[in-house]
């Protein structure tokens, strides 16, 4: 559980730390990490490891106290769905590019005042 905790949530937060600096002499700075169904608090768990969804919905948590914190950032969660990777295998029912598309969409053609959510196929959904 600490690895995974250590990667998901933990590692999350250090990168976005990190790049606040940085992103701070942006005219729209954002942070966007990525979560997972695994991570709602409503129903999310459907047969992942209690490390992996208790690390994703610490990332959701992470993601609102960002948001809080860095009022002019917009900082959300994603939840990619089920994609085609080496981790979700090859009977996944998304490709890379349908799991890749609200994060991309979120980092360079959203409204900065989306912040504070966690989102999937560009829409809010459930924490």
């Amino acid at each position: 559980m600490r690895k995974t905790l250590e990667t998901n949530t933990l590692g999350a937060l250090r990168v976005a730390c990190a790049f606040v600096p940085l992103l701070r002499k942006s005219k729209a700075p954002r942070v966007i990490n990525v979560s997972s169904g695994g991570g709602q608090l409503t129903g999310g768990a459907d047969g992942w490891s209690p490390a992996y969804c208790i690390s994703k919905t610490a990332v959701n948590s992470v993601t609102l106290q960002l948001a809080t914190a860095l009022p002019k950032f917009a900082v959300n969660s994603v939840c990619p769905g089920w994609v085609r990777t080496d981790m979700g295998g090859q009977d996944a029912s998304r490709s890379v590019e349908e799991g890749a598309d609200t994060i991309v969409w979120l980092a360079a053609d959203a409204s900065q005042k989306i912040t504070g959510k966690f989102l999937r196929d560009r829409k809010e959904i459930p924490w």
